[in-house]
């Protein structure tokens, strides 16, 4: 229970008239993150600090760019700088395990917007990552009629994208026309440029009609980085789907380019979710569950009304 509400007892703030909501007010919050420079993190982040400024709550913002060192070491001062809550952004709380447990023997709650469960932490909101992996998949096959090459842009380090990666395996063996010719685990951050590149290194690898048929992309950042390089190479015949709903994925596949798909995650949604759960844990409550899901949508051409030569 949190101290500022143990201290009185619910039972007699109850007494008082006064809700437990609006005994979160005036709360520290710290909200870290590696990958604020992905638009995805991005958002969440501005979708939560939009909803603390309904709870009256101060919000520290910290992105470590991709370093994980000091990430760990942010979290280990916010524990001990007298934040009430800490929020962690798109990380798997594991890779921290020694921080998350200081922040639970602290009494400091820890919550995951799109990240994972984890014993020390209270909640993770996140989408079902399985289940994102296995509708872009199955889209992105049934482009190629369940044959062909393709290629593969992964990061295991962060779990949600594991478990699409584990959905494009699976797929995988239940379809053996369909063949990996080449994979790459996509540098963060800078992960645009850096699957342009891989993409490059690709279609000199693979040249030819047919050697690539599609680039199967864990997030659309790095399906657009593969864009930019299939469209400077000037192949044909590669199609492109990935995850998230990013807008300029959106664009391209408005604009009838090798992007097809992808998956919409609600990232404003997520950060609504963790922000209202946050809201009772801080009043002394629990959340309804540990994890819970955003709902997702698959966006394509067809769902746009977008057609193509």
């Amino acid at each position: 229970m949190h101290k500022s509400i143990a201290a009185l007892g619910l039972a007699s703030i109850l007494a008082l008239g006064v809700s437990p909501a609006a005994m979160a007010a005036g709360e520290k919050v710290s909200v870290i993150t590696p990958f604020l420079a992905a638009i995805a993190t991005g958002e969440m982040i501005e979708a939560f600090k939009a909803k603390a400024t309904e709870y009256q709550w101060g919000v520290d913002v910290v992105d470590t760019a991709g370093d994980m060192a000091a990430f760990a070491s942010r979290v280990e001062d916010a524990t001990t700088s007298g934040a009430n809550a800490i929020v962690l952004v798109s990380v798997d709380p594991a890779q921290i395990q020694d921080q998350v447990d200081k922040a639970k023997a602290a009494g400091v709650p820890v919550i995951t917007i799109d990240g994972a469960k984890n014993a020390s932490s209270v909640l993770n909101v996140t989408s079902d990552n399985y289940v994102l992996g296995e509708t872009m998949t199955k889209f992105l096959f049934d482009q190629i009629g369940n044959k062909g090459n393709i290629v593969r842009f992964f990061y295991s380090a962060h779990p949600g994208v594991h478990q699409r990666e584990l959905a494009l395996d699976a797929a995988l063996k239940a379809n053996p026309e369909i063949k990996q010719v080449a994979d790459h685990y996509v540098a963060v951050p800078g992960q645009v440029d850096d699957s342009r590149a891989a993409m490059d290194a690709m279609l000199l690898a693979n040249p030819g009609d047919g050697a690539i048929n599609a680039v199967w992309a864990a997030w659309d950042e790095p399906g657009i980085g593969a864009n930019l390089a299939i469209e400077a190479a000037g192949r044909k015949g590669i199609v492109i789907a990935g995850i998230d709903g990013n807008p300029q994925a959106i664009d391209l596949i408005k604009a009838c380019s090798a992007y097809v798909g992808t998956v919409r995650q609600g990232f404003g949604e997520m950060a609504n979710i963790a922000a209202g759960e946050l809201n009772t844990i801080l009043a002394g409550g629990s959340p309804k569950a540990d994890e819970l899901y955003a709902p997702v949508e698959l966006i394509t051409r067809e769902s746009l009304g977008v057609s193509c030569p």
